[in-house]
């Protein structure tokens, strides 16, 4: 019989076989509703829209299903409601559950989806195969700016197709215009014309200058602190780089063996 300490230890851990499926397929099929809703954006065959529409209610039915796992879970439901990830999950599955309602502001949530990835980049479960700490941080450094061009790009889309689509036909359009403006490059071809599209535009602008410049100094900061690391695997959690004067695993704590018996 499942417990909640089993479920969590599936959920979160990524010792056990089924948690390593569970840290796989999660992320694939948020991947796969993104993609979905990119699609979506484009002219497409009504049966193909029809057949990717159900896709994505089944995806989200089972991410509306973890939700709830995750909740049943939680020693403290009120931490947990209101936690970051919580937030995100909530906002994902949200949209699904009050499309019969006339709340169609409430779509612009659905573009946060790609978020829940997150969730995955800080655990070593996503990025196992990465020995090197600046190799993580740099694969989260390259996610996170994805993430969030693609949530902009959502936004940017959802306010201005209905008042501008010359401009945002697509969310390729949109993507077009969300990376010109967050580099600062500003080729001026495409421009918001709604008051909630200006106000984005300058949120854009204001993560770009703040974000990037921050996201590559966490990894130059990295690479001078990995400079000083020889390469010296862990017998039992197979860390390949340590300090050169480093005794004991940083990771699992177990004993190193000298550089010449290593």
């Amino acid at each position: 019989m499942l417990t909640r300490e089993k479920i969590v230890y599936y959920l979160e851990s990524d010792e056990s076989s089924v948690a390593k499926w569970v840290n796989l397929i999660v992320p694939a099929l948020v991947l796969l509703s993104s993609a979905i809703f990119v699609a979506e954006t484009h002219p497409i065959d009504p049966e193909l829209k029809s057949v990717l529409t159900q896709i994505n209610a089944i995806i989200l039915l089972i991410f509306a299903l973890e939700y709830a796992i995750r909740f049943w879970c939680a020693e403290n439901k009120l931490t947990f409601f209101f936690s970051f990830y919580s937030i995100i999950d909530l906002l994902v599955i949200l949209p699904f559950f009050v499309k019969a309602f006339d709340f169609s502001f409430i779509l612009i949530f659905r573009w946060f989806r790609i978020l829940r990835l997150l969730r995955f980049i800080e655990t070593q479960t996503f990025f196992g195969s990465i020995d090197r700490e600046d190799g993580t941080i740099l694969a989260r450094i390259l996610f996170t700016l994805f993430a969030i061009i693609f949530v902009y790009s959502g936004l940017i889309y959802q306010v201005e197709h209905p008042v501008n689509p010359e401009d945002f036909t697509t969310f390729f359009d949109a993507f077009y215009f969300s990376v010109v403006t967050m580099t600062t490059v500003g080729f001026g071809d495409v421009t918001p014309l709604s008051p909630w599209g200006r106000l984005m535009t300058v949120m854009m602008i204001l993560t770009g200058v703040a974000l990037i410049p921050w996201q590559v100094g966490d990894l130059i900061k990295q690479l001078i602190k990995t400079a000083h690391k020889v390469e010296r695997e862990c017998g039992v959690c197979r860390l390949s780089f340590h300090d050169t004067d480093a005794k004991f695993c940083k990771r699992c704590g177990a004993e190193l063996l000298p550089p010449d018996e290593g």
